[in-house]
């Protein structure tokens, strides 16, 4: 048990990168901001005596009206880029569990290795009938782990969903076992107008909203439905091969709410890699009898959305110079762009092993539960 808690602790010691030829370092630069952006991978560089092989990281930079993968100068362990090395991240910081539950900054862009920071974590401790191995994926209520009212939730693959305030002195996990079986592999959100986390149940028949206070032990459940597009009958034959999941996302500077069925199906003509088919977005607001009602739409207007293994995220497209009224989105093997308005999809297909969009500066800053506070 030392051992492990003294490798857990070393990952706190700040990691000199090695020296490196000038074929690394040509084109390669620190971005003192984080931008928009996904982690593309790392490239191979070396190896010190906390992490093992580590490499510089590597990003596909989406703060412009086009996009481009480089080569930064931080070093970041190789073990991330594993497909089991992360369990999840939000706002930047992903959890990891190679020493034990760990928030790492490691592939946030905008935070160098001098300034590099993380927070052990208690154990996770299993309920009864659950599980911990797996997890769907994991969202913060504030963009810093640091901010003292920030809550950390890891929702896993079954009943089972954990909070925690990671800047407690005194860590510790609530657990919550979810008795509803439509939200066992549902992913969970934080709505800053709710001031809750959030999840879908399993067609979007309702959300679950569960916190640290009222909600905690009995979710506020909220039935509404879903209004979805009229199709032929042979859409919906097409539709009904796919694999279907739904998401909830935010735009916090409208204050509204989406919610997102995405469809997937299996190319067997590519070696049967699954591959994005049609994305619903569903919005509320727009039946007057029925406010609350999820109503299907083409229009979110100048937002674009962005979705990926970590906490989704709502931008104004004009102001990050991105495509209004679409959604970016990448998964392990495919990333691309989803028109609403048009209803299609360009996309190319790679080998993403950490397949995390990362918010930009601006929206981190915003997102901070007490920036008055804040170093």
């Amino acid at each position: 048990m030392s051992s492990l808690l003294l490798s857990r602790l070393s990952r706190l010691c700040l990691r000199k990168p090695p020296t490196l030829g000038v074929r690394h370092l040509v084109g390669a630069r620190f971005l003192s901001e984080t931008p928009l952006c996904h982690i593309y991978g790392a490239e191979h560089c070396g190896e010190n005596w906390v992490d093992g092989d580590i490499g510089r990281l590597m990003i596909t930079d989406f703060s412009g009206p086009s996009c481009w993968t480089r080569v930064l100068e931080k070093t970041v362990p190789m073990y991330m880029m594993a497909e089991t090395g992360t369990m999840g991240a939000s706002h930047g910081w992903v959890l990891t569990s190679k020493y034990g539950p760990y928030l790492s900054d490691d592939l946030n862009p905008g935070v160098s290795e001098s300034d590099f920071s993380g927070i052990v974590l208690p154990d996770f401790e299993t309920l009864p009938h659950c599980q911990t191995e797996l997890v769907t994926n994991v969202a913060m209520s504030s963009s810093s782990p640091d901010d003292e009212d920030c809550i950390l939730a890891v929702k896993f693959v079954g009943p089972q969903l954990s909070l925690c305030r990671p800047a407690e002195k005194n860590k510790k996990w609530v657990n919550i076992r979810i008795e509803d079986p439509a939200f066992f592999n549902s992913r969970v959100m934080y709505t800053k107008r709710d001031k809750k986390f959030a999840m879908p149940a399993y067609g979007g028949t309702h959300v679950g909203y569960w916190d640290l206070g009222e909600n905690l032990e009995k979710p506020k459940l909220c039935r509404r439905g879903l209004y979805t597009p009229q199709l032929l009958q042979s859409e919906w034959e097409e539709l009904d091969l796919c694999c279907t999941v739904e998401e909830l996302v935010e735009s916090r500077s409208t204050q509204e709410m989406f919610m997102i069925k995405r469809f997937r199906k299996r190319n067997n003509n590519k070696g049967g890699r699954m591959e994005e088919h049609q994305i619903w977005v569903f919005k509320q607001g727009l039946n007057r009898c029925n406010p609350l009602q999820w109503c299907y739409t083409t229009d979110i207007g100048d937002l674009c959305i962005f979705l990926s293994k970590s906490e989704p995220f709502c931008l104004k497209a004009s102001s990050h110079q991105k495509c209004q009224n679409s959604i970016y989105f990448i998964d392990k093997s495919e990333r691309g762009i989803f028109t609403l308005g048009g209803k299609c999809k360009t996309s190319n297909f790679s080998n993403f092993t950490a397949p995390y969009f990362i918010p930009p500066q601006s929206y981190l800053n915003a997102n901070r539960s007490n920036p008055s506070n804040s170093p």
